[in-house]
């Protein structure tokens, strides 16, 4: 059995989360420059079993796409033609940047922690990864 990989999908970065080989827990991994993600995941799935990768799909509160959404498909089709054997899956990614504050909140991270955007972007990718989870 192979990993899932999720994908919190920015503009400036990705955060990216990750399970056991069981599929069990999500883990934060890391947050990768945008500019540097197709070079990151090429290095990572030659090293790891990824079964299923995640990706965040922004969506607004009447549960239509979002505006961060053009920014996003060109990413997840080009990633379904450079790895067109690892299934690809989206999921609503709302409040996930809202909930990763509140994360850092009730954990006791000092104020200059829960300003750290790329921590964010890694919790908030661990969320999508879970609440994909907890979905299936």
């Amino acid at each position: 059995m192979g990993r899932i990989l999720a994908i919190d999908y920015g503009q400036k970065r990705v955060g990216i989360a990750v399970t056991d080989e069981m599929q069990l827990i999500a883990n934060g991994l890391t947050t990768v420059h945008v500019k540097d993600i197709w070079e990151f995941l090429a290095n990572y799935f030659k090293t790891e079993n990824v079964d299923c990768v995640v990706i965040g799909e922004p969506k607004d509160m009447m549960n239509r796409p979002s505006d961060s959404t053009r920014f996003i498909e060109p990413f997840v089709n080009r990633f379904k033609k450079l790895h067109p054997n690892i299934e690809v899956k989206r999921f609503d990614e709302r409040f996930t940047s809202k909930m990763a504050h509140d994360t850092m909140l009730a954990g006791g991270l000092s104020k200059s922690r829960r300003k750290d955007k790329a921590l964010v972007d890694t919790i908030s990718a661990t969320l999508i990864l879970q609440s994909y989870m907890n979905s299936i």
